[in-house]
């Protein structure tokens, strides 16, 4: 791999292999996009008009919303060679600590953009942690997010007492609580992500050292990419994406709480897995990601509107994740 490649300053050349993998990309996204509508389909014969209706769809894209922020971060991460298992954790921290009386009451004084900013902070500082520790302490991805998991879940909850805490500043509730052409604001907020995460992941430098270090960490290094920075930022991006749910998630309920994100990163790494992001790094998509989000939220939501159990939604997840690994390893062994 050329230094001008990784660093912007030439346009990288169009090989062979690249044209296959850029060919099998379109054809999974196809894939996708027909596995969302056959479930569209399923959710019509099995629960009719309760699907189709416009509040249900407005509320499967509100659901998609928090989580999908989430996955667009976990895709930078992951394309970049990494893994973090503390997003959950991270969101419910970050919404705790927002709703804190303390940070509601500076809200009163200088605006609502104190919890949203809070928020944010809090998540970037945990990302922030996460990437120092695994770039510069060489702790592996896995057990150092591991220990964030717990630490960022005991904190919120030692912050809140265990008690959901309510959020009662009515300039949050009345700006991310607005519903736009009877649209919640989230929804624009996760439109905005996914374009803005295409955009970085794809047609900017940082995009380009993120596949560079994922595809091939020394040699990204011999190219003269500071790896470790890189890294850093990759986690801090992911950590400033979980912020952001954070806020997502107390707008639509209103509350903050040490329960919040539970799960979240098996949400959110199955989302980017399913969208075909490699989890071994170098390859990524961001409209994959959104994709496998849809498929997820709109297979809870069917299942839901039968009244089948959260169990079977779990049963169901798992082997959904498990084709999607095998479908990965066949799709990633002919682009080579």
């Amino acid at each position: 791999m050329s230094t001008s490649s990784v660093t912007g300053s030439a346009q990288p050349t169009t090989a062979g292999p690249e044209k296959r993998a850029r060919s099998l990309g379109v054809a999974r996204n196809l894939g996708l996009v027909v596995a969302l509508a056959l479930l569209c389909v399923v959710g019509l014969v099995t629960a009719g008009d309760r699907f189709a209706s416009t509040d249900n769809v407005i509320t499967v894209l509100s659901l998609a919303s928090a989580i999908g922020v989430v996955a667009i971060g976990m895709t930078f991460v992951i394309t970049g060679g990494g893994i973090d298992l503390s997003v959950g954790a991270i969101v419910a921290l970050a919404s705790v600590w927002a709703s804190t009386t303390g940070t509601q009451a500076m809200a009163e004084d200088v605006g609502w953009i104190v919890i949203v900013t809070t928020a944010i902070g809090v998540g970037i500082a945990c990302g922030v942690i996460n990437g120092v520790l695994i770039a510069y302490g060489k702790i592996v991805p896995f057990i150092a997010t591991l220990a964030m998991l717990a630490s960022a879940r005991g904190l919120a909850e030692i912050i809140a007492d265990r008690k959901t805490q309510i959020i009662r500043d009515q300039g949050f509730r009345d700006a991310l609580g607005a519903r736009p052409f009877g649209i919640p604001v989230i929804v624009f907020l996760f439109a905005i992500v996914v374009v803005a995460g295409w955009f970085l992941l794809n047609r900017t430098t940082f995009g380009r050292r993120t596949f560079a270090v994922g595809g091939n960490t020394e040699a990204a290094r011999l190219a003269g990419i500071k790896v470790q920075r890189h890294t850093v930022y990759l986690y801090a991006l992911l950590g400033a994406t979980c912020g952001l749910a954070a806020v997502m998630l107390m707008s639509r309920t209103q509350t903050g709480s040490s329960t919040h994100g539970l799960m979240w990163e098996l949400d959110a790494i199955a989302a980017v897995v399913i969208g075909g992001t490699l989890l071994s790094g170098g390859r990524g998509t961001v409209v994959g990601t959104l994709l496998g989000v849809l498929i997820f939220t709109t297979l809870t939501n069917v299942f839901t509107l039968n009244n089948l159990s959260t169990s079977v939604q779990a049963v169901a997840k798992g082997v959904i994740i498990v084709v999607a690994v095998l479908l990965q390893q066949r799709l990633a062994n002919r682009s080579t």
